[in-house]
């Protein structure tokens, strides 16, 4: 945490015990206040004229007042040494919890991500950390994010060490960690300390998908819900950018499943952002009976990266139920995507890594893309042993190739939703 955020933790943990000893001296002075006499009867009264009027306390030398001990609840700040932390040893322990910090580190391949975490396990902002690497030297965390990510490492053991930052309590030990050769494709345990919300981030640059389909679509797109069939089902795909939702409208109006986004990673810095619309959508459908699956929007440049996008989604997503796959979802960014420059070999990789990392967590998983960027941008033949998710505008669609469900119009109409909505149909069983 950063020096302003440390002193509201401890001037909050100062007021906490102030407040705890108050209590205890009101306590006691209630329980010590009582006569000797029999069980019932009151105290002695002090009569009038014996050093004070009646109705009004005598306080002695030594904070007694009336005899009594501990009334005088303002003898504290009489007391030189009750903020004095060599003689407070809650208040330095509240003090040194605030400052203490601690390491949490990953490897997914010939990398290692080293993050700065506080008692509560968030990362640490602000403050230009380092770490020495035993036999590498040391890597600075030059965004100040608390993390500090070191690639190009051989596989093997390490030995990482924070080092000495003025105002913190760093660990005394070393942390061992092994840097893994090859990419494992399972969950990133600590990917929710990778997560962010739209609140942490510039929203209007990093959200920025765009819709390749559009530029493909031909005077024949069907743009109202279709019947379904004995063997489709049809159904929706929403975000943030439907709004609100009623979705018992919705499920009224005859849509038999929503793919919902979870999510996207930047496409200016890469971070990795829930959806902010995702938990009120997910828990909105599963409540009206609408079957589910999710989506996420990547700009992963690497397995690396796919990695980390499936683990995000498999976060969010780890207290729902789902009924239908989990989608990458890979597209352009509008030309200036950190990812959009990917040539077919390494986007097809990135895909693939996402839904090695979904499978194996137990999930069905799938690709969604254009015609032409199934075309042009990947090899698809290499995925379709995964749910294929066609988008393409048009009465039937040219794509030659294989897929269970497609997007029929980005312009369709649905009670409960305001505005425009992607219509799909499943051919899933």
């Amino acid at each position: 945490m950063d020096s302003k955020l440390r002193k509201m933790a401890i001037l909050a943990s100062m007021g906490v015990i102030l407040l705890v000893s108050l209590l205890v001296l009101y306590t006691n002075g209630s329980g010590n206040g009582r006569a000797d006499g029999p069980k019932g009867t009151a105290p002695p009264r002090q009569e009038s004229g014996q050093g004070a009027s009646e109705g009004q306390a005598q306080i002695g030398s030594d904070g007694v007042v009336n005899g009594q001990i501990g009334n005088d609840l303002s003898a504290f700040l009489r007391d030189d040494t009750f903020f004095d932390q060599e003689v407070n040893p809650i208040l330095e322990e509240a003090m040194d919890n605030a400052s203490r910090l601690s390491l949490v580190v990953t490897s997914v391949e010939k990398d290692l991500r080293v993050q700065i975490v506080d008692m509560e396990g968030k990362p640490v902002t602000g403050e230009s950390f380092f770490v020495r690497l035993d036999g590498l030297g040391e890597y600075k965390d030059l965004d100040k994010d608390g993390i500090i990510y070191i690639g190009d490492l051989a596989a093997g053991e390490y030995s990482v060490e924070l080092m000495p930052m003025e105002g913190y309590r760093v660990p005394a030990n070393e942390t061992r960690v092994k840097v893994k050769d090859k990419v494992e494709y399972v969950a990133i345990d600590d990917i929710s300390l990778l997560l962010l919300t739209e609140d942490d981030i510039d929203a209007a640059a990093e959200d920025t998908a765009v819709a390749d389909a559009l530029t493909d679509a031909d005077s024949t797109e069907i743009q109202k819900l279709q019947r379904p069939t004995a063997n489709s089902k049809v159904g929706i795909d929403v975000s943030k950018w439907n709004g609100d939702i009623d979705w018992d409208m919705v499920k009224n109006a005859g849509v038999e499943f929503a793919i919902i986004r979870a999510g996207y990673r930047g496409s200016v810095t890469g971070s990795l952002v829930e959806d902010p619309r995702f938990a009120d959508n997910i828990r909105g459908a599963t409540a009206s009976g609408i079957p589910v699956g999710v989506y996420f929007f990547t700009q992963a440049v690497n397995e690396v990266e796919a990695v980390e996008e499936a683990s995000a989604v498999l976060q969010l997503i780890r207290e729902y139920n789902l009924e239908y796959p989990v989608f990458i979802d890979t597209e352009g960014a509008g030309g200036n995507g950190r990812a959009d420059g990917l040539d077919p070999d390494t986007r097809t990789l990135v895909c693939e890594a996402f839904c090695r990392t979904i499978a194996n967590a137990g999930y069905r998983a799938g690709i969604y893309g254009s015609r032409n960027w199934y075309n042009n941008n990947l090899h698809a033949q290499n995925l379709e042993h995964y749910c294929i998710w066609l988008a393409e505008y048009r009465s039937a669609p040219l794509y030659q190739g294989y897929y269970q469900m497609w997007q029929y119009t980005s312009r369709g109409s649905v009670e409960g939703i305001v505005g425009n909505v992607d219509m799909n149909i499943s051919y899933l069983p």
